[in-house]
């Protein structure tokens, strides 16, 4: 009977701080195709909470995750509204939970202060793949929001969430950085600057 021996190398050690290997990050320009700036979900998982978490629970998920939206989820594992860091972070919403249901601050839920599922606006993943970049901050031109929820229906015709849009994401795209102003941050800000009117 034979006996395989394998001989292991010892691991080596490292020689100096090493770099993180990232994926590159593109440069689009305004008639780039906007599903280039499209976070698909099929891919990159969304960042999720539920509605009975705090709020300052909710704060450090996106302090430490490094994201400004986080989809609200019920038991039943369906997206009924959306967090935005501005609404953690203004705490006007807050303040007014804290008075309607005569709670102190840390006992607000992210249920009480987000934005529910009826008073947001999606758009569907076939429209998105028919535009360029220029194209989609013109129809959001008078959209205040900084992330852009994107639906996709199954054969059974049940709609699905496949992504967002973040305008931040797309000012970073196409190279807005250095001309937007620091406030420059949702749709409406950003098209001024993508599409020249302010170039």
């Amino acid at each position: 009977m034979n006996t395989l021996h394998l001989s292991y190398k010892p691991l080596p050690q490292l020689l100096a701080p090493p770099r993180l290997v990232t994926p590159p990050r593109p440069r689009l320009s305004a008639s780039s195709p906007a599903l280039e700036v499209l976070t698909d979900f099929s891919r990159i998982p969304p960042r999720t909470i539920h509605a009975n978490v705090g709020v300052e629970e909710a704060h450090l998920m996106m302090r430490y995750g490094g994201v400004r939206l986080l989809l609200v989820l019920d038991e039943q594992q369906r997206c009924i509204g959306v967090l935005a860091a501005r609404e953690v972070i203004g705490g006007r919403r807050t303040t007014l939970a804290m008075q309607q249901h005569g709670l102190p601050s840390d006992e607000v839920t992210v249920g009480m202060i987000m934005t529910p599922w009826r008073r947001l606006a999606a758009m569907p993943l076939e429209q998105l793949a028919s535009l360029t970049v220029e194209d989609l901050l013109l129809s959001l031109e008078s959209m205040t929001d900084q992330h852009l929820l994107v639906t996709q229906c199954d054969d059974q015709g049940q709609e699905w969430i496949r992504g967002l849009v973040s305008a931040t994401d797309i000012r970073r795209a196409v190279g807005a950085g250095d001309k937007a102003t620091p406030l420059a941050q949702s749709f409406a800000d950003i098209c001024r600057v993508v599409t020249g009117h302010e170039l």
